[in-house]
């Protein structure tokens, strides 16, 4: 696909067609990375008519430039892009503290999608891991290797559009890799959709909560979205 996607809702649903061999299967599951992953998710989760849940994975920004990667975490792996720090001279107790901001936004996070219910087990399912896109694929390889954590059978990659090198490499991590497009040259995943205005936490609360009252075993239990400031 050599033109931009209309937004995210376009794009799961585009996703979807490579994916329905997965459709209707009791051992199925569909994880997004929040926040943009969810609308593609949710899209995937819905066509096929599996659960939906969300896998919490965070990227580590550069200094004075958040939007550049330069690694990832979640609440049982992490990931640091070496060769960057090192060009760059980002200081250790600098990349220390981005860990725990980012740490800190993972519980906010679990807290708010979650509100104390425990995520969906994974042990022996077929998981089918959902992002926007992927530009350095740090966030995507964190997800793979915490899921892997949990045994599951199979680990799924699907995105609608991905930059070539993180897609040649999650080819190699996950069990099966499904992607779009690997345009080249690629400057940012942004540039593949005509709407990529950035996906709210309500947004992904009330996707959740929709994806529960579609099918039971999705993670949320549908109820009134909680205050939150």
């Amino acid at each position: 696909m050599d033109t931009p996607f209309k937004n995210r809702k376009e794009a799961g649903v585009l996703l979807a067609r490579r994916l329905m061999g997965y459709a209707g299967r009791t051992d199925v599951i569909v994880l997004a990375l929040p926040r943009g992953g969810v609308p593609v998710g949710f899209q995937i989760a819905a066509a096929l008519n599996v659960p939906l849940d969300v896998v919490l994975v965070r990227k580590l920004g550069m200094p004075g430039h958040a939007e550049c990667a330069i690694g990832a975490i979640s609440n049982d792996q992490s990931e640091l892009q070496t060769e960057v720090v090192a060009a760059y001279g980002i200081p250790t107790k600098e990349i220390e503290a981005i860990a725990s901001r980012e740490r800190r936004e993972l519980m906010r996070r679990d807290a708010l999608y979650r509100a104390g219910r425990p995520p969906l087990r994974l042990c022996g399912k077929t998981v089918i891991l959902v992002d926007d896109g992927l530009a350095t694929g740090s966030t995507m390889r964190v997800a793979v290797r915490t899921v892997r954590m949990a045994k599951p059978a199979k680990i799924v990659v699907a995105v609608p559009v991905s930059a070539a090198q993180p897609h040649e490499e999650l080819a190699l991590e996950a069990d099966e890799m499904i992607c779009l497009s690997t345009p080249a040259p690629f400057y940012g995943v942004g540039q593949w959709y005509l709407d990529f205005e950035q996906t709210t936490d309500d947004e992904v609360i009330s996707l959740l909560q929709e994806a529960a009252r579609t099918h039971p075993l999705s993670a949320w239990i549908a109820s009134p979205a909680p205050s939150h400031g």
